[in-house]
């Protein structure tokens, strides 16, 4: 088996797999069970000063499902923890003293004024916590009293309030990114100004995921009124990869670490986030849906593909992020046609019919329902391979260089090399 121990600005845990700030590490209970469950780490739950917390008696979470009922996305009402702080701080402390090989990082929020932050963090630290990580992310309840959301929508504050972190405790200072701004790179960019030892992304965005037609209350309803929250699992991985992916190969964030977040399910997910530039990673609502045993696939499924691939841990970080650019460098003479076994086609039509009315008419449907690519029309979007329901039956194959495009008539390769010299970019235009 593949060593999968991880270090992360300096904390160890015996894999890279952390549980996020979340309802299954605010208590002493739900963590022990965790680290008997294999997680190498969690950010316990955030903990702030203010005594008026209190979180609502009714639903706290909206889902969104698939076809098959799984569940595609969680949003939640739910605010930092609503239990004693003098209660969480002895419970981090015993159990960073029985799980000393455990990483224990703690989740804080408080005013975005200085002294509460130099109050707090002697306290956590004297808990013999690994780090802290501060919450500028949460986009509900806790935004509107000016924390949160709030604070990392300001690059500014984001600065000034790591800064004091800093200074205040020798713990490493991970910063939490809030998704809902425009350009991750800025508030990033802040934190690593303010001396942050990493960043974590991304906590969840802003919405409202359904609304009930009967009483007309956004859900989760609470006695017939509704509020937006915030929207994590499966659906926000997308989002998640392109925010690390934008950090990581940022310039001027050149070397910071970050702690991925954001739907991670499976071993896959986790081995994506790191390809991506994610030195390890953190996870919610797959341990809220399938409990918290969902670590032990995630153990051995990386450390198969890792001996299968023959790669270090480590150096499956970043791996993929070389290979992100702009849309202008892209090479525009790679060509590709859609191709269709016709041993494992099923013949539902679902490729027709979508190539047919909303693409570019480019596959023939006979008498006797045998579905074929018609290669002068194809233009490669591969549309019909995400509708298939049969994996691999319609493949996207490589034209060689030498060869004619059917569809242009002209020999592939050699035209042009990207965007900035495609005849349809208006600055090749004006050179020309």
């Amino acid at each position: 088996m593949a060593d999968l121990r991880s270090e992360f600005v300096g904390i160890k845990s015996p894999n890279p797999f952390w549980l996020a700030s979340a309802p299954p590490t605010d208590k002493e209970y739900n963590v022990r069970r965790a680290f008997e469950a294999g997680w190498g780490g969690v950010v316990w739950k955030t903990l702030g000063f203010d005594p008026h917390v209190v979180n609502v008696n009714g639903p706290r979470y909206g889902a969104i499902f698939g076809a098959d009922r799984r569940l595609l996305g969680l949003n939640n009402i739910e605010l930092i923890t609503d239990r004693p702080l003098e209660t969480n701080l002895q419970e981090i402390k015993s159990v960073k003293r029985d799980y000393p090989d455990r990483a224990v990082v703690v989740s804080l929020m408080v005013p975005c004024e200085e002294e509460p932050w130099k109050k707090i963090l002697p306290m956590v630290e004297e808990t013999g916590a690994d780090g802290v990580e501060l919450n500028f992310g949460c986009p509900h309840g806790m935004s509107e009293r000016g924390m949160g959301a709030a604070v990392g929508q300001v690059p500014e504050y984001i600065e000034m309030v790591t800064r004091w972190c800093k200074q205040y405790t020798r713990m490493p200072v991970i910063v939490k990114l809030t998704p809902n701004i425009t350009d991750v790179r800025y508030p990033a960019r802040a934190a690593h100004a303010g001396g942050a030892d990493a960043v974590s992304l991304i906590n969840t965005i802003s919405s409202i995921t359904s609304v009930n037609l009967d009483n007309f209350s956004p859900e989760p309803s609470i006695d017939g009124k509704g509020s937006h929250g915030g929207f994590c699992g499966p659906a926000v991985k997308p989002i998640a990869l392109n925010m690390v992916a934008e950090i990581a190969r940022d310039a001027e964030l050149a070397g910071l670490p970050i702690s991925g977040i954001g739907g991670v399910t499976t071993w896959r997910d986790a081995a994506e986030f790191m390809a991506l530039g994610a030195g390890n990673v953190q996870v919610c609502t797959a341990a809220m849906t399938y409990g918290f045993k969902i670590v032990q696939e995630m153990i051995s499924g990386l450390s198969e593909y890792l001996d299968e691939k023959d790669i270090a841990l480590p150096d499956l970080v970043g791996r993929a992020t070389p290979n992100i650019t702009d849309w202008q460098y892209l090479n525009l003479n790679y060509v590709a046609k859609a191709k269709i076994d016709q041993d494992a086609c099923i013949s539902c039509g679902r490729c027709f019919a979508a190539c047919e009315d909303t693409s570019h008419q480019a596959i023939s449907m006979s008498e006797d329902r045998v579905f074929e690519v018609i290669d002068g029309e194809c233009v490669a979007c591969n549309l019909c391979v995400n509708v298939c329901p049969v994996e691999d039956c319609i493949t996207m194959v490589e034209m060689q260089p030498g060869q004619v495009d059917p569809r242009t008539g002209k020999v592939v390769q050699g035209e042009y090399a990207n965007w900035t010299t495609h005849p349809n970019n208006p600055s090749a235009q004006a050179a020309e």
